[in-house]
């Protein structure tokens, strides 16, 4: 079987290129899948985050995407319209090189372009992040031609894809119900092979966080949550690790609201030891599509508190049972839960053995098998 990723870059260190990694790796070295992954703005001198196998072919394109936003519309839509026809041209032409059974796009990256090309494979479109979140990312601005143009290019972008995409994959069961228009839609959850170097005997006196340091990850309402914990219990510390544009705003906010045992990490390969090394984790996100770092965390016996937000915690998270899903927007309740558990080493531990059990439900295996269920039945079909 031949198939063929198209991804904007792998680049950065975040679930998405992770995940699509993980997965390019196991079809090749353990299914013996024939795997090419085409990074349209990648150079062939820019590192991957993550190492793919040396069985798989890699095609940078090094297309200058985002050179677009440089100006300003009515001149960005036509230098945007420039660089999407030459990234319709160049992945076409691999494509015909290739000439894979199965294409694969992503959602967040020129998915209704991927789904045009001229080819004889089967196209399906991975949703890493929640459709609510897409539309979010390209809401209309302030300017009346912003408006115009984002919201045209809006309503075209999802309509190319629920038209001519043969199937789309979401990560979840209430991101499926926004793609009523698809053709075909089937949810697929994520896994982790992350190797676990050890597991949490929830008595260190440490909270951390995982994730891009990005608006849509919300650690600005965390820290502001954090304030009266830090207060409460001076002993405990929060632990931000990641990497992104709100460093120093996030940096600096720690300093103007004093708020006491924080810290901004910058992202690890060590990783695992970090959640072994605490007792809580949270998650403050406005969107996820997954929340891959929850079921790390559940992995490492780690119990959690999250917002229920579109999408992902909820579809990973049993409240009450290995952590507390709450309430999105209600920072109230996020606090008090996060100071139930951390006022409770006997609740913290018998989440830490149901985070465990439930992580079993995300194994590899079961994950990789239904994908090789849904390939089968694309090419069948």
């Amino acid at each position: 079987m031949k198939i063929t990723y198209i991804i904007q870059s792998l680049l950065p260190t975040g679930g998405t290129e992770r995940i699509i990694t993980e997965k390019a790796n196991y079809y090749a070295d353990q299914l013996g899948y024939e795997i090419s992954v085409i990074k349209c703005i990648q150079t062939p001198d820019q590192p991957n985050a993550f190492k793919l196998s040396d069985k798989i072919q890699q095609i940078n394109l090094g297309i200058p995407y985002y050179s677009q936003y440089r100006y300003h519309y009515p001149k960005r839509f036509w230098i945007r319209r420039s660089i999407r026809k030459r990234i319709k041209k160049s992945v076409t032409q691999a494509i015909q090189q290739i000439d894979p059974d199965i294409v694969i796009g992503t959602a967040c990256f020129n998915a209704d372009l991927i789904c045009k090309i001229n080819c004889r494979a089967k196209k399906i479109i991975e949703c890493h992040e929640a459709r609510a979140f897409l539309e979010f990312e390209l809401k209309p601005k302030k300017f009346f031609l912003s408006k115009f143009f984002v919201k045209l290019n809006k309503r075209k972008y999802f309509s190319a894809i629920e038209r001519n995409a043969d199937i789309v994959v979401t990560l979840t069961e209430k991101d499926k119900e926004q793609w009523k228009k698809a053709k075909q839609v089937e949810v697929i959850p994520n896994f982790s092979d992350m190797i676990v170097t050890g597991i949490s005997t929830c008595e260190n006196k440490r909270v951390i966080a995982v994730g891009r340091l990005e608006w849509e990850k919300g650690y600005e309402r965390l820290l502001e949550a954090w304030k009266p914990i830090s207060l409460k219990h001076p002993d405990w510390r929060l632990d931000i690790y990641g990497d992104g544009s709100l460093e120093n705003q996030l940096k600096e906010m720690i300093k103007t609201l004093e708020i006491g045992n924080t810290s901004i990490c910058h992202a690890t390969p060590h990783i695992s030891q970090e959640y072994a090394n605490s007792s809580i984790c949270v998650m403050s996100s406005f969107f996820e599509g997954f929340a891959l770092v929850l079921l790390e965390a559940l992995r490492h016996g780690v119990p959690c508190v999250a917002f229920d937000c579109p999408c992902g915690p909820g579809s990973i998270i049993k409240d009450k049972q290995c952590g507390f899903l709450v309430e999105n927007h209600n920072n109230v309740l996020f606090v008090e839960k996060i100071n139930e558990l951390i006022e409770n080493e006997e609740l913290r531990k018998s989440f830490s053995k149901a985070a465990l059990k439930r992580a079993e439900a995300f194994n590899m295996n079961i994950i990789i098998q239904k994908w090789e269920k849904l390939f089968d039945q694309v090419l069948n079909s």
